[in-house]
């Protein structure tokens, strides 16, 4: 990619960037900020470089990166702090060439890090199975009478407890799912219906999956529109294939929606689409030109009004791997070109 746009080098330093390149280390101290503490400077020569203050550089070398890997350089915190060009000019100063930083090409390292390895995909497979492992504890010790604020904490610290971050935490209980797409956890108290949302962080892959949860047996109405949002769940599934663009998956939706009786829906939330180290690098949209890579990484959330399905997953040879199924767990099942897709269930307690 640096010889395709004619650069000598470019410094990494955005903490989604320094994960990937990494291999899932973390440059993340104050995580309100994108940039982190250090950088990676990667070379068209194939020279690698650690870049980071006097502060930081030893626990970088002994806790997040291997010495032999990435030729250290050390700077004063204080020089660092005296201009806001400091690291990106100390940078030129090791190579030849023009040298960027991340900021300015980030589409482009965005289409470097959408094919994952097989070392990213067995890591994203582990961080889906021990996510979904999370939700299924969590839904097995909150109760009915608490709080969206309890139930997301107690969420928090399912996923803590196997050393993942939810950078992306939303419960809505009873009339609130139905109101919300992004429903922030409040003081409202769980009676009947809950929606709980995850994107879940492990060394910088994030994982994405919503679970609808119901005291008892669910109404026919939510049963109805659950298995209409799985219809347009798997139809998206079924036509994530490598080559495909955004804007063909979306109609994909569209369509879906329309078949199953909810034709306006897609008006009120976007479909999701590709994932990995962010949330979502991009969402399928009417003109989205983007396409479907080999072992990229989707999260699709179709969501119909009350109610939402979401899982994570990689696409392979002819079908794509959900990594967020929890095996045990209620599943619909949707037969499309003759291929069953699952999707997340209404769970009942």
């Amino acid at each position: 990619m640096l010889e395709q746009v004619g650069l000598a080098a470019v410094l990494i330093n955005g903490q989604h960037n320094f994960a990937w390149i990494t291999g899932g280390a973390s440059n993340g101290i104050d995580l309100s900020q994108g940039a982190g503490a250090a950088s990676i400077m990667v070379c068209s020569t194939g020279k690698r470089f650690l870049l980071t203050n006097n502060i930081e550089m030893q626990r970088m070398l002994n806790e997040q990166l291997s010495g032999s890997d990435f030729e250290p350089v050390e700077y004063s915190w204080q020089d660092e702090k005296a201009s806001s060009s400091y690291v990106i000019e100390k940078a030129r100063q090791l190579v030849n060439g023009e040298v960027t930083t991340d900021t300015f090409i980030e589409n482009k390292l965005a289409e470097c890090r959408y094919s994952l390895t097989e070392a990213e995909r067995e890591r994203f497979r582990k961080l889906g199975r021990d996510a979904s492992d999370a939700m299924v504890e969590t839904v097995a010790q909150v109760s009915p009478g608490q709080s969206e604020i309890r139930i997301a904490e107690r969420l928090r610290q399912e996923l803590a407890a196997r050393r993942i971050a939810s950078i992306v935490t939303l419960v809505a209980a009873d009339e609130r799912i139905a109101k919300y797409r992004h429903p922030d956890p409040t003081d409202n108290v769980w009676g009947k219906e809950l929606l709980l949302v995850t994107c879940a962080k492990r060394h910088g892959l994030i994982a994405s999956l919503s679970r609808i949860v119901t005291v008892g047996e669910p109404g026919e109405d939510l049963k109805q529109k659950t298995e209409a949002a799985a219809f347009v769940h798997a139809s998206l599934l079924n036509a994530t294939k490598v080559g495909t663009t955004g804007r063909k998956l979306y109609a994909t939706a569209q369509r879906a929606y329309e078949q199953s009786g909810h034709a306006g829906e897609i008006d009120l939330h976007h479909q999701g689409g590709s994932a990995g180290y962010r949330t979502r690098d991009w969402v399928a949209h009417p003109a989205s030109g983007e396409s479907v890579m080999m072992h990229q990484a989707f999260a699709w959330n179709p969501s119909i009004t009350g109610t939402k399905v979401e899982e994570t997953c990689i696409v392979g040879n002819d079908r794509v791997e959900i990594i967020t199924a929890q095996p045990g767990q209620p599943t619909i099942t949707t037969m499309i070109d003759g291929h069953e897709y699952h999707s997340p269930g209404i769970i009942s307690i």
